[in-house]
């Protein structure tokens, strides 16, 4: 999704993809601790103190959210606030910034991933078997149901993405994972569902942005001119 979002304008389908991405973000991370973290002294206090700090920043941003919802018009206004002035003079490179930040996350979780599953094969031959249907069928998968989704881009569509990708990698576990494998697919189905309906509302309100900057846009599209044929027609 993010390579996807090269075809989009900027700053459009980016908000969308902050919300979406949530419960795949939250795996990534964990992943990448729990393997950055492996085999280090007091392991276990590391994972804790993680936690503690990642609990820490959620409530700061909340507290931080409900200051702008609240004070923001008031404090802009009269310029003697520091987070509001921040936002008011910065906001534009908030979302790049997010970008970027994603990017670096999903690609150390990838890393990650790849070799924590790797370990289960004892051989090449075997990772080989595995990773290439898996990746395959996944990445066609998946570019598809974004292109569906840029197209239509509806609520419906959404949970029907999360189905569709679910259900393609639920059959590749039945055919070459584990049980347990099975397991984590529908835990993760029931937590990508629930980061969906709590971000319904920030969904539907983007979707609307992104509609009326598509409008726009198309109004401001100059249209090619006709030839003049009697002007052809005399030369």
């Amino acid at each position: 999704m993010i390579l996807s979002l090269q075809k989009s304008p900027q700053g459009i389908q980016s908000s969308q993809l902050f919300l979406l991405c949530q419960f795949s973000l939250g795996c990534g991370v964990t992943c990448s601790l729990d393997y950055l973290h492996e085999g280090a002294p007091h392991r276990t206090w590391n994972l804790v103190l993680a936690v503690g700090l990642s609990g820490l920043i959620v409530w700061q941003t909340r507290r931080m959210c409900r200051h702008v919802a609240v004070m923001y018009q008031l404090h802009s206004s009269k310029r003697y606030c520091g987070v509001c002035l921040s936002l008011l003079a910065c906001w534009h490179e908030i979302p790049a910034g997010l970008c970027r930040a994603l990017k670096v996350a999903f690609f150390v979780s990838d890393l990650a991933a790849v070799a924590v599953i790797n370990r289960d094969f004892l051989s090449t031959a075997e990772a080989v078997r595995f990773w290439t249907p898996l990746t395959i069928c996944y990445t066609l998968l998946v570019i598809y149901m974004q292109e569906e989704q840029h197209q239509n881009p509806t609520e419906q569509m959404a949970y029907q993405t999360v189905f569709v990708r679910m259900g393609g990698l639920l059959i590749l576990m039945m055919t070459v994972g584990r049980w347990s494998d099975i397991l984590h697919i529908f835990i993760s189905l029931v937590g990508e569902l629930w980061c969906l309906v709590h971000a319904g509302v920030m969904l539907d309100i983007c979707r609307e942005e992104d509609y009326a900057a598509r409008l726009s846009t198309s109004r401001n599209t100059p249209t090619p001119r006709k030839p003049n044929t009697e002007t052809a027609q005399e030369g």
